[in-house]
């Protein structure tokens, strides 16, 4: 097999690509850094110019994806800084959107196949970031009375239960189809979300 050559930081990048790949078709089982160098066309012996072993190639793969989310989040944050409960529903909004795009990369992400995560200093401020935005944007809703007053984090975590685990369900198709065919995810979320909000 023909190799192709890389710019300088490219091979790390496409290493993770060619990872996501193999999550999205054969799952963590079938990750192994052998595979990766086979679907990048890189020799063996590559990615152990960035990657010690698998552990931290998971580590890279999941890095990348909540560097991904908290960017598509802080831009929907953003888009709508000026009302504090649509800035809520719409960054949970972008959490679900993509969770059911990117199915392979988000499960990485929370399937706590990383053992010592603290060993992997990268990831755990990328994971953090996005937490610690959801504790802000909770936090200006109940300064603006939208969402009931108490520990932040308490409501945070709440909310950030609520939303994963209905993408959760939607990633492994547990909706029932007759209530997709009458509301999509979106409406789901919406519904759920409106519970917490204080009643004006």
């Amino acid at each position: 097999m023909s190799k192709t050559t890389y710019h300088h930081g490219d091979l790390k990048n496409a290493l993770i690509r060619a990872g996501v790949e193999i999550l999205a078709e054969q799952g963590v089982s079938g990750l192994s850094l052998r595979q990766v160098a086979l679907r990048a066309g890189v020799s063996h012996a590559a990615p152990y110019a960035h990657f010690a072993d698998k552990q931290s190639l998971i580590a890279a793969i999941s890095t990348d994806g909540f560097l991904r989310l908290y960017d598509e989040i802080k831009t929907a944050a953003n888009a709508h800084r000026t009302n504090p409960p649509q800035q809520l529903l719409e960054t949970a909004r972008t959490y679900l959107e993509f969770a059911t795009k990117d199915p392979a990369r988000f499960k990485v992400m929370f399937s706590g196949v990383l053992e010592q995560e603290k060993e992997y200093p990268e990831f755990v401020e990328a994971s953090k970031k996005n937490y610690e935005m959801l504790v802000e944007i909770v936090q200006t809703c109940q300064a603006e009375g939208f969402l009931p007053t108490g520990p932040a984090e308490l409501a945070a975590i709440s909310i950030w239960a609520t939303v994963h685990g209905l993408a959760a369900l939607a990633l492994e198709r547990q909706i029932p189809h007759t209530l997709l065919e009458q509301h999509s995810r979106r409406d789901l979320l919406n519904h759920a979300l409106q519970t917490y909000f204080v009643k004006r």
